[in-house]
């Protein structure tokens, strides 16, 4: 049994999400040490000043576990030691994020990304799609300096980087639930993202008041963290559906957010930025039919022979295939469930703890 340290600067949502359920279920023993999910460029900037001090004990470790939200070549220099073999998880990257409207990209944050992986002597990407999107954009940011270009960096990078997908509790999902709707309810349309600009809710809104203003009956399930004023769409949202919308707002409760997810028929999807798609792949699994965007991670997690059920191009699409389902609800094909439910803690975790012993041990081969 391995004895891993366990540092995340940005301990909530997805990430907090990750960081208990793999300590929950791995074989090795964890001490974790954890900043709060707020200010993530200041956690980007100066979490390793924190960490540097907060631990004192290295030595004692047989592996350093961090997610990507700083900065590990900071961490290295500050503690001034000879470390155990550094692994940085990649929830997400600077490189390949998306933009707010109105905001330009603060370039040292992909520099961030960069010297990390070059310090530390494994990266796992938590997709393929993720992995490549990075690698794709990592040369484009080199070529954005002026001269002396460091254009060995990818290769590098690149050579020490692996793909495992993450686990979710998925388990939990057989105990969960609210007594069965009316038959005479619509169905319910579920939205379980962040109610951020990159998960688009403005599409999402759109196509549901042009199905509204045709007739089609349905009832929404508004979940999610918000971690600002609400938007817009949300706002609008609750003017034009009313008691329609049967729940609205983040649930501290998992058990009750659980519930809600076997209740709903239908799960949508109009991200902009998705890495993964936990949220998804638990709706899914508790028996929501998924209509996805044709991109991001969504094509590698549904079956390629289920693409044309659940993946759409574009909003005239989305709006067809909403409109068949509204007309002629069905649940999820028992292959799509099949290949969601791999996702679950207790089997993903094995992946995990045997990549660490390599790791550790100094036997590690990439993983994609």
């Amino acid at each position: 049994m391995l004895n891993i340290l366990f540092l995340e600067p940005f301990y909530g949502g997805s990430h907090r999400d990750f960081t208990d359920g793999l300590i929950r279920h791995s074989r090795h023993h964890y001490t974790l040490q954890t900043l709060p999910d707020r200010f993530w460029k200041w956690r980007m900037r100066g979490a390793a000043l924190h960490f540097s001090r907060a631990v004192t004990d290295w030595e004692e470790y047989d592996l350093i576990l961090m997610s990507d939200l700083m900065s590990a070549s900071d961490l290295k220099a500050l503690v001034g030691l000879p470390l155990p073999p550094m692994v940085v998880y990649f929830h997400e990257s600077q490189l390949s994020y998306p933009l707010p409207p109105g905001e330009r990209m603060d370039y040292q944050f992909g520099f961030t990304d960069i010297t990390s992986g070059l310090v530390a002597d494994h990266l796992i990407f938590n997709s393929r799609f993720h992995f490549d999107s990075f690698f794709a954009e990592l040369p484009r940011f080199i070529r954005r300096m002026p001269e002396h270009r460091p254009g060995w960096a990818a290769d590098e990078i690149r050579a020490k980087s692996s793909v495992i997908y993450p686990g979710t509790e998925l388990a939990t999902l057989a105990d969960a639930g609210l007594e069965d709707p009316a038959p005479d309810e619509p169905p319910l349309i579920l939205w379980n993202h962040r109610w951020e600009f990159d998960k688009d809710p403005e599409t999402f809104f759109r196509v549901l008041g042009r199905l509204d203003d045709g007739g089609y009956r349905f009832n929404l399930a508004l979940l999610g963290e918000n971690f600002q004023a609400v938007p817009k769409p949300f706002i609008a949202a609750r003017e034009r559906y009313g008691k329609r919308i049967l729940v609205d707002g983040f649930r501290e409760s998992r058990e009750e957010y659980l519930s809600w997810l076997k209740r709903s028929d239908i799960v949508v999807s109009c991200a902009i930025q998705e890495n993964f798609g936990l949220s998804v792949v638990e709706a899914v699994a508790a028996g929501a039919y998924p209509l996805l965007p044709n991109r991001l991670s969504y094509p590698e997690l549904v079956p390629e022979q289920l693409h044309a059920d659940h993946l759409y191009r574009d909003e005239e699409e989305l709006s067809l295939k909403l409109a068949h389902l509204l007309d002629q609800p069905r649940k999820p094909a028992a292959a799509l469930k099949a290949a969601y439910m791999k996702h679950d803690w207790a089997g993903r975790v094995t992946e995990y703890d045997e990549f660490f012993e390599e790791a550790a041990s100094g036997a590690h081969e990439r993983w994609v």
